[in-house]
């Protein structure tokens, strides 16, 4: 009988152990899967994107000329306004950073609230950016409200947003492949933006001042003061005025459904980023680990110079081509050509830096725009040269679009190796990133917008005197390309190359596959303890 229960339990045993095994065997192909997506997924998680880059876009090319020549603001008021409205962006990021990373838990995730609730009051607040308000005073106040308070409530999206891409999956090639598909939608969000504040607003000539020589000269002769009728007063200030409202209206309904289609198609999955520890440090603590981690800063200081040259070009390439170039009613295709360039890009850069290493890609992709940026300024104006100019620069901005949250990913990777037990950081790194770069960007729109002042600029001006031109080459050539250079010699201080990208890969999926055996073990064990 004793005899007979061993062999039994032997047998019990032995069935109970193949058992175990083939459910291993069963749940392995599972966990591998687990961090795969879907193309469905990806692409309503690159939608997402496209709100922050449409607005974004249309109050970069267009807010600034909006400003001096439409609502008809002093160029120190509007200079005002740009850095106020761009340095208090750059403070809300930390800020939302911080609240996010205490936010807890809900079964809508910890960062798509943030994302819902921010969306309707951002739309209102955008649109009454493009309003001009019947008051004769106070108008630069009206502005600078409602700028800012856009501005805060776009953080409270793009934020989430951004760190988002570290909650889509564990695997560092879906989420390269999420952010090559991020990007490529963002792009092409700047391209509609373009597309529709530049061609609504096209169609509409403004009304401009002529300059007094040349109204002296116009008085001598009725026939010349018939053209200036003519050419000049076409357009009516109203009628301008009406096109930047239709389109922040179209605008606004785009921002609300990509974030409908973000919340529907997109979860967010805790259990991507978490290793070890469910309990995140302190805010400040984990601040002070994000800012002493020596690849993120060297990361944030390339990026932030070389960003910083292509939104000197994007905030004063309106005016260069209306006054120094002279292409009034030429210069929203022109912007619509470097951005349609920089989208058709897209795929080729992400080909490019999985073929030959995202620092390569960084060195060749953002430089290539240098020598294009000094053609546009020595060369006279025609506008066949500028539109080649152009495409060539859109295949720069392409880079500089992709770069930045394609590396990103893998500093954050990197910091969780040398700091396992500190969780829920992710906002941080992608939150400060934003910060350097707008708060540095408002102050060079601050500066340049004051320059022109100093330079002499005339609102509504038909032409600009020499100084000013003189002032816009300066700001769209010769400045970029200095901070290019100079972002990209600190770039030789980036350590994270390929070889050490594939050995934090390989570290990462170690430490997830013993958590994942661990926790399998301790539900075996569980499940062995309940039959016997």
């Amino acid at each position: 009988m004793a005899k007979g229960e061993g062999a039994e339990s032997v047998s019990s045993a032995g069935l109970l152990q193949q058992s175990i095994l083939k459910q291993e065997e069963l749940m392995r192909p599972k966990r591998e899967s687990k961090g795969k997506l879907s193309i469905c997924s990806k692409l309503c998680y690159a939608i997402g994107g496209a709100p922050y880059q449409i607005t974004g876009c249309a109050l970069g090319f267009f807010l600034q000329i909006y400003l001096l020549d439409v609502a008809q603001l002093d160029p120190f008021y509007a200079s005002i306004i740009l850095f106020v409205g761009r340095a208090w962006d750059a403070v809300t990021d930390p800020l939302v950073g911080f609240f996010i990373s205490k936010t807890s838990w809900s079964r809508f995730g910890r960062l798509m609230p943030w994302i819902m609730f921010s969306t309707p009051f951002a739309v209102i607040s955008y649109f009454l950016i493009w309003f001009v308000p019947d008051i004769s005073r106070g108008q630069m106040m009206w502005y600078l409200f409602f700028y800012c308070i856009f501005q805060t409530l776009v953080t409270c999206f793009h934020v989430p947003y951004s760190a988002l891409t570290m909650f889509i999956s564990s695997e560092q090639s879906e989420r390269d492949s999420a952010t090559a598909y991020r990007m490529t939608v963002e792009v092409l969000g700047t391209v509609l933006g373009t597309a529709i504040q530049g061609q609504i607003v096209g169609k509409v000539d403004t009304p401009c001042i002529l300059d007094p020589l040349l109204l002296s000269m116009a008085n001598s002769s009725s026939v010349v003061m018939e053209e200036v009728n003519v050419t000049h007063e076409t357009g009516s200030l109203t009628d301008t005025r009406n096109a930047y409202m239709i389109a922040a209206g179209i605008i606004g309904g785009i921002y609300i459904l990509c974030a409908i289609v973000l919340s529907v198609g997109v979860r967010e999955k805790r259990a991507s980023i978490e290793l070890q520890s469910d309990e995140p440090v302190s805010f400040f603590q984990g601040l002070k680990l994000v800012m002493n981690h020596g690849p993120y800063i060297k990361l944030i200081a390339g990026f932030l110079f070389t960003s910083l040259a292509f939104m000197l070009l994007e905030g004063n390439f309106a005016l260069f081509c209306t006054y120094t170039l002279g292409f009034r009613n030429e210069f929203q295709n022109i912007l619509l050509a470097i951005m349609l360039s920089a989208t058709l890009t897209i795929p080729f850069w992400q080909w490019f830096l999985t073929r030959f290493g995202k620092k390569t890609a960084v060195y060749i992709g953002i430089s290539s725009a240098t020598p294009f940026l000094i053609l546009v300024a020595l060369m006279k104006s025609n506008l066949a040269v500028t539109y080649i100019v152009a495409v060539a620069a859109g295949i720069s901005v392409a880079a500089a679009f992709l770069l930045p949250w394609s590396m990103l990913p893998d500093v954050i990777d990197d910091f969780k190796l040398q700091h396992p037990d500190s969780a829920g950081h992710e906002a941080i790194f992608f939150s400060f990133y934003v910060f350097f770069t707008k708060f540095a960007s408002g102050v060079s729109l601050g500066i340049s917008t004051l320059s022109l002042d100093f330079a002499g600029y005339k609102t509504r001006g038909c032409s600009q005197p020499e100084r000013v031109n003189l002032t816009l080459k300066l700001l769209v050539s010769a400045a970029p390309v200095a901070l290019i250079i100079l972002g990209l010699l600190l770039f030789k201080l980036y350590p994270i190359d390929e070889e050490r990208r594939r050995k934090n890969k390989k570290a990462l999926q170690d430490l997830r596959e013993e958590e994942s055996s661990n926790s399998s073990s301790e539900s075996d064990s569980t499940e062995l303890a309940s039959i016997v």
